[in-house]
This record gives structure tokens, C-alpha cells and sequence, in this order.
């Protein structure tokens, strides 16, 4: 059967609106109509969206993938003021049932509704992203006809229901978020669906017969939410006896090697990683060498998966782990440590093998009930850096650990100071003020003494960060010779940009008073639930109101080169009149960013109204008097 007569007999996709519409828009840009048979009318909508997560500019394709997003959001996620009152009614009863009756008459109930329903939006926008995040990643493999097949039916699933060991049809007023992504109990169903649509046979490792038949019934239906669920419950973690074990050994599979004693190796684990499937872990030892530690089990034989290294063209491409979210359990830190030492490209997750530590040893004195240190409290609240770890998702321990401590409490060790140190408002501020966390107002700058160590419009994740920064003096070749020989990386519209006719450096030297800080930290934290999006202008406008401006153009320089110990994975934007770019084409400016092939002064492009993400860093320059 042909892949798009899958979703055509499954869906009667050919015939939906959003069909003829893709067909439109691809007879307007190539000026050649769309065939107009099913087979053809199908495979020209799922283009689409190979041609987002295929572009060669990673900003162009983030921005789709966000439009894609946006328009899953709006048809797809509850709005808050769509939240059943019956939901509301329900959550008094249970307060009620716990006792706390009187406290809901202390409450302001209006306000309560709005936080918790702020909540469960981005819940449910949170876990959509993953799936979505996941399917527009190279780490899947599968054809666009099982992604849309996966994402269409994931639209219509509500939560696991352990029980009865099912996934319910959503209903549409639900506050629940998404399905969970497994990625391994994804590889099952996929790889069988895709066997089955080819005639090939299906097989499944690492199982009973009973259950391999039980599976077969269920492919023949091919119902997604079924079949998930059913490997969702066959697929089991190590057990926590199992992971008490370390010893054990590292197993090479050579690139271009056979993919299927990995794949024996690795199903029936329920390790997560989607290299149980056949397809994926074909097409990732085509891409190169794949190293898996396999600790002991009961009869002493080295079988049990705890991490993996995967390898891309020569450099390490991923590392993983078998604990929540793919991250590395405990046990395997060290053995993972020194595995790493092996590779040239080895010293790039030292950091992320030293937060694990660090992150294992602060939850270790949380249990035992020790008090944690200002330093402690600085990493785990991530004030100077991201705690990175090994998995696709944050450590689910960082929120554990925070949620379990009491913030008030904290930021007072964190700032050395008492609470009436501290100001949220401006007529708050005394002689004695060591730190300010409140909203930036008006004018701010100017009334901020310099005598107040921390700003914060929110702590932890708000911290403004001021620095004194010295341009000038230096031509563009001057400037472009300081940047190669400190071996940072520029791109080729960068070169460009500092020798094209908009970008004039100062003659002379100048101090500038540089502020960073993120785009919601102006003010513009509600946009988000409101589809509504900071452009430029916007930007720019509410900067001036708080006493910034924008920077002049060689800041961006003159900050790569000050800012070489930018966090990994970090991206900062310099707010500044766009210089014009290449043939007069966009307008540009410059980008901060480091990887794990080092650090980079970047472009960006924007139109007038460009959009600006909220949780996007941006240097703006202080008001100078």
C-alpha cells in the first residue's frame, strides 16, 4: 500500500481543506498546479512540513516549527477562560475534603483560578512541544506519512489511564495535558506499522509469544492509541535493585554494522531511547558508531542497559541515559566520566558530567537533611548557569528539589541579606536595600542606587545582569582580527555585515553601561497566553520607557569578546538598529551563541516587525545622560 493511501483510507485526508490549501500555496510558488489525485494532493501537504524541520537556516526552521506550534495551540490546547466551571467546583470540594474549608474563605478564589489555569495551559502547550519537539528532531527517523499518522492521533488521546491500561479519547474540554512521550514504546509501534505497510514481516524482541500474538491482533487494527498503550505497558525500566549494580562493560557497535543485535540488545529494556527501534537504529549506526554500558545482571552476564554514546561523522553526538527523560542515572556518572575521556570531543560534556554530580550530591544532602550552602543554592536555583544534563529534557530532580525547599527562605542565603533588605517595589528602597526583585517600572534605572547588589524582576529565572563594557578606537579589520585570533567562529553574513557600508565603528574610545536581560522581563510576560508577539518595535519602545536603549552595532563585537565564558547552548541577542544585510536583502544583527563546537558571533535577520521569543536574551544600552 502506498504510504499517503494510508492516511488517505484512514482519514480521507485528500479531500480536508488544509489539503487543497497546501495545494495552493504550492501552485502559487512554483506557478505548476498540483496533480489532482489523492496520492498526489496528500504527499504536497506532508512536504510541508519536511520542508520546515529541513532548513538550512536553524532560525528559519525554529520559527516554523513555533508557527507550527502556535497553530496546534490554537486549535488544540484549552484557553484558560474555557476551563469548566465544573473543573473549578471539583477543585473546592477536594480543598474542602483535606480540611482546608477555611482557607478558601481567606482566598481571593478569581486569582487562584487564574494561576492554576495559566498552569494548565502551559502544561498542555508543554506537552504537545514534546511531541512535536521530538517528530521535527533528526533523532526520528520515520517517514513524514507515521509522523502525521502519530501526531493526528496524539491530538485525540487523553492521559494513561494505568487501570485499565488505555489512553481515552480526549474530550474537549479537558484540563489534562498531553500523552507522554515514550520514545521506545514509539519505536515499537512505528516500526511494526511501517513493516506492515511494506509486507514485511513484523517481529518483536524480546518477548513472549502470548504476547507477540496479543500485538499482532492489535496491528491489525492499527489503531495508534491502542498499540501505544500496549507498548507503553511491555516496555519496563530497570528496576532499582538492577541499578545498584554498576559493574559491567562497554559494548562497541561499528558504523554500518548490522543494527539488529543493538536493537535485541536494547528492547524489552524500557530504556526510552527510540534506537530500540529497527529504523532509527539503522539509520543512526549509518551515521556512526554507537557505544552502549551494559551493567551485570543476576547470572553476572553484562545485559542491562544504563547509557549510551552515539557518534556522528567522528564527534559524539548524543549521550544517554536510562533515569527520567533520558538523563544518566547516579551509578553510571563516573563510569560515563571517564568513557567520555576516550574522545577528542570529550572535554564538551564535562559540564554536563559535573552538574550531575553536583545535582546528586545536593539531593543527597536534602534527604539526609543537611542545609545547603549559598553555592549550593546557586547552582540548583541556576543563577550564574543551566544545570545540563544528559537527557532530552531537564533533570526532573531540579524542580523536585526546588519545590521541596522554601524560596522565601532560600533567596535570603542566596543574597547574604535579612528580608526587610529587600525591595518589590520602588518606594521600598532604603539606605539599607541590598536587592530589588519586582517588575521594571518606569524610569527604574535611574532610581536603582548603585548600592543594590541583585535585580531581579522575578527570582530565580529574572536576574538583570549589568556590566560596564569599552568600544571604540578599532576598525572593522582591527576588530575581525581580535575575534579570529580569540577563535571565535563567525559566519559568512557577519563578515559581511562588519564590512558593508551600515556598520560605522566609533573613532574613538566610549564606556557604554550594557544591561542583559530576557525579553519578558520587560513586561511582556502575558503576551504569550494572548497570541500576541513582540516585535521590534515593541521592544525597542518599552526598552526606552525603563531607561534603555538600543546599542550602537559594534557592542555585539565588543561583547563576544568579553563574554567568553557564555554558558553552553546559551543564545543572546544584541538589541541595535539592524545593519542591511547581503544585496540589501533583510535586515540584520548580531547573535551571541555558544556550542559544542565553540563560540560564535552569529546574525540574525528580522523584518520590521520581526518576532522577538520571550525567554530570548537581549543586551540593550543604558540611557546615557
Amino acid at each position: 500500500m502506498n504510504e499517503a493511501t494510508f492516511l488517505k483510507e484512514k482519514y480521507d485526508l485528500h479531500n480536508a481543506p488544509e489539503v487543497a490549501s497546501a495545494a495552493k500555496r504550492t501552485q502559487k510558488r512554483t506557478g505548476e498546479p498540483v496533480p489532482n489525485d489523492p496520492v498526489s494532493q496528500i504527499e504536497n501537504y506532508l512536504d510541508r512540513f519536511r520542508e520546515i524541520v529541513d532548513r538550512a537556516d536553524l532560525e528559519a526552521r525554529d520559527r516554523g516549527i513555533r508557527a507550527l506550534k502556535k497553530t496546534l495551540y490554537d486549535k488544540f490546547v484549552i484557553r484558560s477562560d474555557k476551563i469548566p466551571e465544573t473543573y473549578w467546583e471539583n477543585q473546592k470540594r477536594l480543598l474542602r475534603e483535606r480540611g482546608q474549608g477555611a482557607d478558601l474563605e481567606q482566598v481571593d478564589w478569581s486569582v487562584v483560578k487564574e494561576q492554576n489555569a495559566e498552569a494548565i495551559v502551559a502544561d498542555q502547550k508543554g506537552s504537545l512541544d514534546n511531541w512535536v519537539d521530538y517528530l521535527a528532531s533528526e533523532d526520528a527517523t520515520y517517514p513524514d506519512w507515521l509522523k502525521y499518522w502519530t501526531m493526528r492521533s496524539v491530538l485525540s488521546m487523553g492521559n494513561y489511564d494505568k487501570e485499565k491500561k488505555a489512553f481515552p479519547k480526549r474530550s474537549g474540554g479537558t484540563t489534562k495535558p498531553f500523552p507522554e512521550l515514550n520514545r521506545e514504546a514509539l519505536a515499537y509501534v512505528l516500526d511494526a506499522i511501517k513493516k506492515k505497510q511494506k509486507v514485511e514481516k513484523v517481529d518483536i524482541l524480546g518477548f513472549g509469544d502470548e504476547d507477540k500474538v496479543v500485538f499482532e491482533k492489535l496491528l491489525h487494527v492499527e489503531n495508534f492509541a491502542r498499540l501505544y498503550a500496549w507498548a507503553v505497558e511491555k516496555v519496563t525500566p530497570a528496576t532499582i535493585e538492577q541499578l545498584h549494580t554498576t559493574e559491567g562493560r562497554w559494548v562497541k557497535y561499528p558504523q554500518n554494522s548490522d543494527h539488529m543485535p543493538l536493537v535485541a540488545s536494547l528492547q524489552g529494556h524500557g530504556t526510552g531511547w527510540c534506537t530500540a527501534g529497527e529504523s532509527t537504529a539503522a539509520t543512526q549506526l549509518k551515521g556512526g558508531d554507537f557505544y552502549v554500558y551494559y551493567s551485570f545482571d543476576q547470572n553476572g552476564k553484562p545485559t542491562i542497559p544504563r547509557a549510551a554514546i552515539r557518534m556522528e561523522g567522528g564527534n559524539m553526538a548524543e549521550v544517554r541515559g536510562v533515569a527520567p527523560e533520558q538523563n544518566l542515572d547516579p551509578g553510571v556518572n563516573t563510569i560515563v566520566q571517564d568513557k567520555l575521556k576516550e574522545f577528542p570531543d570529550g572535554l564538551a560534556y564535562e559540564k554536563k558530567v559535573r552538574d550531575m554530580k553536583l545535582l546528586t550530591a545536593i539531593e543527597n544532602k536534602a534527604k539526609a537533611g543537611q542545609e545547603l550552602t549559598k553555592e549550593d543554592l546557586i547552582f540548583l536555583y541556576e543563577i550564574d548557569n543551566k544545570i545540563e544534563g544528559f537527557g532530552y529534557r531537564r533533570d526532573p530532580r531540579i524542580r523536585e528539589l526546588r519545590n521541596s525547599r522554601g524560596l522565601n527562605k532560600d533567596i535570603l542565603v542566596v543574597f547574604e541579606c535579612t528580608s526587610n533588605q529587600i525591595a518589590h517595589d520602588l518606594r521600598d528602597i532604603g539606605p539599607n536595600t541590598k536587592a530589588y526583585v519586582g517588575r521594571l517600572v518606569s524610569g527604574i534605572f535611574d532610581h536603582l542606587p548603585k548600592s543594590i547588589e541583585h535585580i531581579y524582576t522575578v527570582f530565580p529565572e529574572g536576574k538583570i545582569r549589568q556590566e560596564r563594557l569599552t568600544i571604540g578606537g578599532e576598525t572593522a579589520l582591527e576588530l575581525r582580527t581580535k575575534l579570529l585570533k580569540r577563535g571565535v567562529q563567525t559566519s559568512v553574513d557577519v563578515e559581511k555585515m562588519m564590512f558593508s557600508r551600515g556598520f560605522v565603528p566609533l573613532e574613538s574610545v566610549r564606556t557604554v553601561d550594557i544591561v542583559r536581560l530576557r525579553v519578558s522581563d520587560l513586561g511582556f510576560n502575558n503576551w504569550e497566553n494572548s497570541n500576541r508577539v513582540v516585535t521590534s518595535s515593541d521592544l525597542f519602545k518599552r526598552a526606552q520607557e525603563i531607561g534603555l536603549e538600543p546599542c550602537p552595532a559594534e557592542v555585539g563585537i565588543y561583547y563576544r569578546l568579553f563574554y567568553m565564558g557564555q554558558p553552553l547552548d546559551e543564545i543572546v541577542c544584541i538589541g541595535m538598529k539592524p545593519i542591511v544585510g547581503p544585496n540589501d536583502r533583510c535586515l540584520s544583527g548580531f547573535r551571541l551563541e555558544h556550542d559544542e563546537r565553540g563560540l560564535h558571533l552569529n546574525d540574525y535577520r528580522e523584518t520590521s516587525s520581526g518576532e522577538w521569543d520571550l525567554d530570548l536574551y537581549v543586551v540593550l544600552c543604558r540611557v546615557t545622560k
